[in-house]
């Protein structure tokens, strides 16, 4: 139970949050997301998504379906190989590549699906499985698909066009929409939408267990969990499930080496601290700015330790207190791009993903995929609302233990991000407790180069690894996409470089 100074700063930190909304609303501030006033979800999702160029007709995919899938009624997968023309040369030697969309209904939900995309390695079958989740939270991981990693990005003329560097050549690669309600995954049944890591990873190793049913040949793969953003949170829940199942024998042994977390949010409380020191070094504020910012720290770390100790009411106090330290400081920036401070914002757009959008929504390409008339929600506004309660969680605190029992884990970060900023990332790896740290935090940094060039600087102890890559942001695998393939490759094969020596992180 909350202890009574909990309740009386819970109560009186959320009138002060409720008055300071009240006001903001009858300002004439015309950019509502953006002024020093923490924000109520819903509004910040939204904005997000316009930011995006991304215009979903549905807030969640509630939609029940109709088609193909329609007759996934059973606790199964329901796959089907994809039939879709690409433009230019895979470079495969493999001369039938499988690529496959499906649907598997969660057992352990009222009527949820869970959508996916399995992209066979353009090189070997024996590659490692390597499953990818974007964050949001609500975003669907075809971002990453068309975007970033994934095996084509689509042109102009909206025809597929094979990536270079897509991740599918190093890896037999799993993109799923998650968590329910986000991009082509649905229920009819609102009981089925999560709020928090617990519900998220139940369903994901749901998921992974009846693709491996389905696919054995896979099963004895290394297995390697990636993503980015809010999927900070995810990975190392989704790493401590499937490592639970493995202890417990629960279902098919699933042969996990390590996890991988790109400018992620992983540990709030050292990350919102750190957002000040970034913004300063970057001279996106003035001192002055910074001593003033500052003031409001103390009341988000209070906050965000009730809320690991509390939850409930405590976790929405420790967003919406938090929250507002970035807030102040995009107030100061101004139309910096806050996933990339080298660029600018023009308007409400930073990124146009649009294209995706229109091209999975698209009938054809619907009918290949399987999805019948559901209509594809590039990032739920509601998905995010509800993982509300979950997102000052600190989620470093399951990682020693997989750290102890040798799975691998590398966490890298786009130098140019401020949102998920390279600083809090380190910080909070630094900072982590497990019999490593100390060695760790002695490690020289050493420069990761691809063909000559230093991309990258990063320092390694055992199983964990911290990279910071050059001239990127938030989306590495976007920015420097044969750098981040590389990155994954010798990460999985143990060959990260150890040489060029660097001054300390």
């Amino acid at each position: 139970m909350p202890s009574s100074f909990s309740l009386l700063f819970l109560t009186l930190l959320l009138a002060s949050i409720s008055l300071s909304f009240s006001s903001t609303l009858n300002s004439n501030d015309d950019d509502f997301f953006l002024s020093s006033t923490p924000k109520f979800p819903l509004t910040m999702a939204e904005k997000l998504i316009r930011q995006l160029n991304l215009f979903p007709k549905h807030d969640i995919n509630k939609a029940a379906a109709t088609g193909d899938s329609a007759a996934v009624t059973e606790q199964r997968l329901f796959e089907k190989k994809l039939n879709l023309s690409y433009v230019g040369n895979s470079g495969s030697t493999v001369q039938d590549l499988g690529h496959h969309a499906g649907y598997y209904r969660l057992p352990h939900t009222k009527d949820a699906r869970m959508f996916y995309f399995f992209f066979e390695s353009r090189s070997r079958k024996n590659d490692p499985v390597v499953i990818w989740l974007t964050g949001g939270p609500g975003c669907s991981s075809e971002l990453a698909v068309f975007y970033e990693n994934g095996p084509f990005k689509i042109a102009d003329n909206m025809s597929l066009v094979w990536n270079d560097f897509g991740w599918d050549k190093v890896s037999n690669l799993i993109y799923v929409d998650q968590p329910t309600g986000t991009g082509f995954s649905y229920s009819s049944n609102d009981d089925d939408i999560r709020h928090d890591e617990r519900g998220v990873s139940n369903d994901l190793y749901d998921f992974l267990q009846a693709f491996f049913k389905a696919h054995p040949q896979y099963a004895k793969n290394d297995f390697y969990i990636t993503g980015e953003s809010y999927a900070g949170h995810y990975i190392p829940a989704f790493a401590s499930r499937v490592h639970q199942g493995n202890k417990n024998k629960e279902g098919i042994y699933v042969n996990l080496k390590g996890f991988a977390i790109g400018n992620g949010l992983t540990d709030p409380e050292i990350q919102y601290k750190a957002y000040t020191d970034y913004a300063l070094d970057m001279k996106l504020i003035k001192k002055s700015d910074y001593n003033a910012i500052e003031k409001s720290y103390p009341k988000c770390q209070l906050a965000i330790k009730l809320c690991g100790k509390d939850g409930g009411t405590a976790c929405m106090a420790a967003y919406l207190v938090c929250t507002s330290i970035f807030n102040k400081i995009m107030d100061i920036a101004g139309d910096k791009n806050y996933y990339d401070v080298r660029k600018r914002c023009e308007g409400d757009l930073c990124y146009d993903f649009s294209k995706m959008e229109t091209f999975l929504n698209d009938q054809q390409v619907k009918k290949a995929l399987g999805v019948g008339d559901i209509e594809f929600v590039s990032c739920s506004s509601e998905v995010y609302q509800a993982m509300q309660l979950d997102w000052m969680r600190n989620l470093e605190l399951g990682i020693p233990s997989l750290l102890e029992d040798g799975i691998k884990l590398l966490v890298y970060a786009g130098e140019y991000d401020l949102i998920c900023n390279w600083l809090g990332n380190s910080r909070w790896v630094h900072a982590m407790k497990w019999t490593g740290q100390k060695a760790f935090g002695k490690a020289t940094q050493v420069s990761f180069a691809v063909d000559g060039v230093e991309k990258g600087v990063q320092k390694n102890y055992g199983p964990l690894t911290f990279l910071k890559v050059h001239d990127a942001g938030h989306m590495v695998p976007m920015d420097q996409p044969k750098a981040a393939m590389e990155m994954l490759q010798r990460w999985m094969q143990d060959k990260l470089s150890k040489e060029g020596h660097l001054a300390p992180m």
